[in-house]
């Protein structure tokens, strides 16, 4: 068996990701209407709960307006996130997928050491390019070879 491409692919702001996000939010801002009209009368509840939802929103804003194009590479055994921020690159990660909507990916980058960080994928940002960008993601990490004949280290004391 082979192992995965090695594979660059751009990254950055998805449409895919805004409109669940969006999606999201407007739940959540039906939910706690539905629930501020059903609580007895107004008081420092209502008042919590419409400011969690504003403040989501206000973050949810910030969290897209910050992510910048970036580029994603994987060389066969690390993923790599190189952007116009060099404090928010990422060397040598994991990534594991956390949502696949076929063509769009939510992806972890676990770094030993560093905080993760979450990168959407979305197949209109380079469809050639798509099919090896998934591979990739759910192959899984080279094994360690071992180290002299597995067979001899497995095979009784009297085998020739």
């Amino acid at each position: 068996m082979h192992g995965a491409p090695s594979v660059t692919y751009p990254v950055g702001r998805t449409r895919g990701a805004t409109r669940i996000l969006l999606a999201l939010w407007t739940l959540g801002v039906c939910c706690a209407g539905a629930a501020c009209y059903l609580f007895d009368g107004n008081g420092w509840r209502q008042l919590l709960l419409l400011l969690s939802v504003v403040f989501s929103g206000v973050a949810a804003g910030f969290g897209l307006r910050r992510d910048g194009a970036a580029t994603l590479h994987f060389d066969g055994l690390h993923w790599s996130l190189t952007g116009t921020d060099p404090s928010r690159g990422v060397l040598a990660a994991r990534a594991i997928v956390a949502l696949d909507f076929q063509s769009l990916l939510l992806i972890r980058l676990a770094e030993t050491g560093r905080a993760a960080r979450w990168v959407w994928l979305e197949q209109r940002a380079m469809p050639e390019r798509w099919r090896d960008v998934r591979r990739a993601v759910y192959a899984r990490p080279p094994a360690a070879e071992p180290a002299g004949d597995p067979w001899r280290a497995t095979a009784p004391a009297d085998a020739p």
